[in-house]
């Protein structure tokens, strides 16, 4: 038995979970910012460090003790190293660091996009034989990828958005009709009651050879709809729907073009878009011969059991491996395409 910490402070959610073996989860604690943020209508980087840095110690230290657990039974520690705002980050890394130089425990930095995927994986009973290679699909905050994975830790980048994320323009387009943040759930809930057929909307990166995807003219059309006329109630919840199924829809398109060029056994779905509803409901419509596997609603949005489970599998590769008593590395922002 591998029991692993996971500590998570990318964004705007404070988090700390005990995992054992990469897929059991004995605890995982999250601390919301949503109500401290919602005023500015999204996230402000210097507000969410400092609110990081009021609560981690209790968030770890609740995290153990829901597990039963203390520090000397843990083997090892995952921090989200990045890509997120510097500022949230290098409070979880300080702190990891802290904790790892104190108690002489191996400290695994992890990709906090590459982690995601593993959310899709908790609580699951297949093994990895019946699992990989599959096709991963991460929709959370800014980051709209599809990955082709051998193995839990090997990630090969097939698409990516050229600009707008899928779940980023839900909370601009929630923002710019004054719905509330974040947006993703409320044009859900909106979209419900309207017919998504009565407003026609842009179909974007249409073309089949091309992974890639692109959100900004779909917003743009948005943006002038909202401009060019006098819209009832039902007219928004019609908007709400026609563009979620867009939103949406160019995900599916793009999933069955990779599942086109690369075998999979499965399809991981993972990231606060995947607890949509619509979508699920898409995936299964559209590639109902490919397995798909989402995450359980708690482990969609920022998690630190998705953090510790990714840290796992790396741990478990070479437990004894000296890069995780190094302490001289940094976090990093922006995302590598590379």
């Amino acid at each position: 038995m591998t029991l692993i910490l996971g500590i998570e402070t990318s964004c705007d959610e404070t988090a700390a979970a005990v995992v054992e073996n990469g897929r059991t989860v004995h605890s995982s604690i999250v601390a919301s910012q949503i109500a401290i943020h919602q005023k500015f209508g999204g996230v402000v980087p210097e507000v969410a460090a400092r609110a990081h840095l009021q609560v981690i110690d209790a968030i770890v230290d609740e995290a153990l003790a829901k597990a039963g657990v203390s520090l000397s039974a843990i083997d090892g520690i995952a921090i989200t190293q990045g890509p997120g705002l510097i500022g949230a980050l290098l409070v979880g890394i300080a702190y990891a660091k802290g904790l790892a130089l104190a108690s002489g425990i191996p400290l695994i930095p992890v990709n906090h996009v590459e982690a995601h995927v593993h959310g899709a994986l908790l609580g699951l009973t297949q093994t990895t034989e019946e699992l990989f290679p599959c096709l991963a699909l991460v929709v959370s905050g800014g980051h709209s990828n599809i990955y082709f994975m051998k193995s839990p830790t090997e990630f090969e980048l097939m698409a990516y958005s050229i600009d707008d994320a899928c779940g980023e323009s839900f909370d601009k387009v929630a923002k710019l009709f004054g719905l509330g943040y974040p947006g993703g759930p409320v044009l859900e809930r909106l979209a419900r009651e309207g017919d998504p057929k009565a407003i026609p909307m842009p179909r974007m990166m249409e073309q089949k050879d091309k992974l890639q995807f692109s959100y900004s003219g779909l917003k743009t059309f948005m943006v002038n709809l909202k401009n060019k006329q006098q819209l009832s109630e039902q007219d928004v919840k019609n908007a709400a729907a026609g563009f979620q199924e867009e939103a949406l829809g160019q995900l599916v398109r793009k999933l069955e073009t990779a599942h086109h060029l690369r075998s999979a056994q499965c399809l991981l779905v993972a990231g606060g878009v995947a607890a949509n509803q619509r979508f699920r409901a898409m995936v299964k419509e559209r590639l109902p011969r490919l397995p798909a596997y989402f995450p359980q609603l708690d482990y969609c949005s920022d998690n630190a059991a998705m953090i510790a489970a990714l840290g796992y599998q790396h741990f478990a590769k070479d437990p004894k491996d000296p890069a995780f008593h190094r302490l001289d590395w940094d976090a990093f922002s922006r995302y590598q395409f590379s």
